[in-house]
């Protein structure tokens, strides 16, 4: 259960000057140009981007970078041939001055096209190029505008802070909620799902039979002389991703070769890890010191339950585990039927050897997480007509081993294809499409990945990441997998209780059963206090495995038998054991259920949101770049904010009526009667990203403004609040009410 790090996979963008608005540029993947989002900047023109767990490209981007770094070379040696040619002209007697003017001014364009190159490969590789803006300048715009507007802070900043850990303040907290209200309204609502919630801390023999106790881990290496940790994949990724943005000289077999390391990052032993890391000399980022080899770090937190310690536990890692412990009591809560779905929403905990990338990576963390229990022999679902006409970008496993890029597909044809497993597990990648879609993720910077072999779990059936891009790259927000029955047999095996469900035939059907029936009587005379061992290896025995040991018993009368838990193999002889296949008359068949698993890493989710909807815009006298969220209505920490245009007690006093009569009609708002200008106090709003701002600028009449166009229209004092009610709901539109009311033209000194 060693973790892979799709959600960090690399990613080249090109990036819009500083002059102008700063927004996150990012690939037309479609090949068309689209209109921007309304009252936003257009995005710039794609140069180059990568990413997924193997040597992969998007569309025409890739090829883009490969073609500069070759023509970049063939320039290098037109000038490395044309200073030679110039310093030979320079060298013999008898050349005119003219000739080597001219030879001169050759050499010097080739020397401005060879700049030219070396910063559009700067901008492919999602560097700063001269008048460009570098993918850590936009992020650091970002990060600074959520901190100092309290979106969220680190955590005991007081103290020094813990890396890892943040909190959400008033905005954060605000969206955090919207988000999960709308993934409740979605989901669980929509989809009737079972809501549960459990403990944080889990005992160790649920996480044993689980897998994480043995198995999950990640590769950490040491700081020989300080003993600072540090995650070893993390750092070859790192020095892999800096060779290639900043050494613009690579030769094409390098760049190969750094981009398959990336690429197989996930599937090296710890033994190749280490190699990898010595062939590049790779040391401690801080210190320079040498680094220890790669051991495995489990990442769940310990603790011990009750006051003798006695007890082990871990805080969870997922909050699945609670679902699939319950299945039983689901299942009979719902009438003993199938399928169902039970979603849980809770925190989860990852002690992460070095946390980084803000929200991304941190050490606890807010999970939305469905286990949708199925037949295994059914998969269909009856909704799925309903996201089948669904076309976006998909990225499946057969793309990316050939070099393919991720291509808008329709969703019904990749399951009827079976590029998907089944109607199920497309019926929720649909779903989750239009749930990131509807919260303002833009649908060309989302892509549904599918996992490869080396990646899958032995016995997945099926798993797609749905992966936003933002200025980290690639970012697995959202896993969906048909883990088939593995999560449930499991605890069924270790707690010894049968989680399973039930198909009642309306007719008895007669079937072929094997049957194993172990003699314990001349078990205990031959394997005494191993008897019990040995019997309930026997019982285990699959069908294969049994009809041979028949076949053997009958033809030699005895035969070698391997037992796991003995950790050896003893003799059996056919007085021991009866292997017959009998018909019997079943009035039911009983079998473990499949499970579809959608869960949703929220922060993650957060925080690629504020990427998509940030951007900045001149303000009126252009000597500053304002700062913008553009959220929508459905996520917006606040929906409306209410202003006196002028500090005036009579509008004062309709301010604060309006600001009342919102609150009462559910709709969250601010009203800001400080004398500032009121273009300050918009701006203000705009930054935390508030959609809709109401202006009293009269007794009778306000004026209502929307952040993305800042149109205004005038509207009636009575009618405001059911206005902003109907245009936070989505039960209107903006482009609607400018039509039914007087449009309002905003002064300068205004807006």
């Amino acid at each position: 259960m060693r973790r892979g790090s799709t959600e960090e996979t690399p990613i080249s963008v090109s990036y819009l000057s500083l002059s102008s608005p700063l927004r996150y540029g990012f690939p037309d993947l479609s090949l068309r140009r689209r209109p921007p989002p309304r009252g936003q900047v257009s995005p710039c023109n794609s140069v180059g981007e990568e990413g997924g767990p193997c040597v992969v490209i998007m569309a025409g981007v890739n090829g883009v970078e490969e073609a500069l770094r070759q023509e970049l070379a063939a320039k290098q040696a037109a000038v490395d041939q044309q200073a030679d040619a110039v310093r030979e002209l320079k060298s013999r007697s008898g050349v005119s001055p003219a000739e080597v003017d001219a030879a001169v001014e050759a050499l010097k364009a080739l020397k401005v096209e060879h700049g030219g190159l070396i910063k559009q490969l700067q901008a492919a590789v999602g560097s700063s190029a001269d008048g460009g803006v570098s993918k850590e300048e936009f992020r650091q715009a970002v990060v600074n505008t959520l901190e100092r507007r309290l979106f969220y802070t680190p955590s005991f900043k007081i103290y020094g802070g813990v890396a890892g850990l943040y909190d959400y303040g008033p905005n954060g907290c605000a969206i955090k909620t919207n988000v999960l209200s709308f993934w409740r309204q979605h989901f669980v609502l929509e989809e009737n799902m079972l809501e549960v919630d459990c403990p944080c801390v889990t005992p160790e023999v649920v996480l044993q039979a689980s897998g994480h106790v043995d198995k999950f881990t990640d590769l950490m290496v040491k700081d020989e002389k300080t003993g600072t940790c540090h995650r070893a994949d993390h750092l070859l990724k790192d020095f892999c991703k800096e060779k290639l943005e900043k050494d613009l000289t690579l030769p094409p077999e390098k760049v190969a070769e750094l981009k398959h390391v990336i690429a197989v990052l996930d599937d090296l032993s710890s033994e190749e890890l280490g190699a990898k890391i010595k062939e590049y000399g790779i040391t401690a980022p801080d210190t320079k010191n040498s680094l220890s080899d790669p051991y495995p770090f489990n990442l769940m937190f310990e603790t011990s339950i009750g006051p003798t310690g006695l007890l082990h536990g871990y805080m969870r890692p997922e909050t699945a585990q609670g679902i699939f412990v319950n299945f039983r009591d689901l299942y009979y809560y719902n009438g003993n039927k199938l399928p169902f779905a039970a979603a849980q929403i809770g925190q989860a905990f990852r002690n992460e050897i070095s946390p980084r990338q803000g929200l991304l990576r941190v050490r606890e963390f807010t999970l939305a997480e469905v286990e949708h229990f199925v037949d295994p022999q059914d998969k269909s679902h009856p909704k799925f007509s309903e996201v089948a006409q669904l076309e976006f970008l998909m990225f499946p496993k057969e793309d990316q081993l050939t070099g393919q890029s991720a291509k808008i597909m329709a969703l019904g044809k990749a399951v009827s294809q079976g590029t998907v497993n089944n109607e199920t597990l497309g019926y929720f990648i649909g779903r989750v499409f239009l749930f990131l879609t509807q919260l303002g993720i833009h649908k060309d910077r989302l892509r549904f990945r599918q996992h490869l072999p080396n990646e899958m779990a032995h016995y997945a059936a099926d798993c797609w990441d749905a992966e936003i891009e933002c200025s980290f790259g690639w970012i697995e927000c959202v896993g969906i997998a048909d883990r088939s029955a593995y999560d449930l047999r499991a605890h069924t095996e270790k707690s010894g209780i049968n989680l399973v469900a039930h198909e009642k035939f309306s007719e008895p059907r007669e079937v072929e059963k094997l049957v194993i029936t172990p003699s314990k009587k001349e078990l205990g005379l031959a394997f005494k206090a191993n008897q019990k061992m040995v019997v309930q290896a026997l019982e285990a025995m699959k069908e294969a495995e049994a009809l041979e040991m028949k076949a053997a018993l009958e033809s030699k009368g005895e035969v070698e038998f391997q037992v796991c838990t003995l950790g050896k193999a003893v003799t059996i002889n056919k007085n021991m054991v009866s292997v017959n296949i009998e018909k019997k008359k079943e009035h039911q068949r009983e079998f473990t259920p499949s499970v579809i698993e959608p869960s949703f890493g929220i922060g993650r989710i957060i925080y690629c949101l504020y990427e998509h909807s940030f951007y900045t815009r001149s303000s009126k006298t252009e000597n500053e770049q304002l700062n913008v969220f553009s959220f929508s209505p459905l996520v917006a920490p606040k929906k409306c904010t209410v202003l006196p245009l002028v500090k005036n007690d009579a509008f004062d006093g309709v301010a604060k009526t309006i600001s009342r009569s919102l609150t009462r009609a559910g709709i969250s708002n601010i009203i800001d009667i400080t004398g500032t200008s009121i273009g300050k106090r918009y701006a203000r709003t705009d930054e935390i990203g508030v959609p809709f701002a109401v202006t009293v600028d009269s007794t009778t009449s306000v004026t209502v403004r929307e952040r993305d166009s800042r149109q205004q229209i005038r509207v009636n004092l009575d009618e405001v609040s059911s206005l902003v009610k109907d245009l936070t709901d989505g039960l209107t539109t903006w482009a609607d009410v400018m039509w039914k009311y007087p449009a309002h033209t905003a002064t300068s000194a205004e807006d």
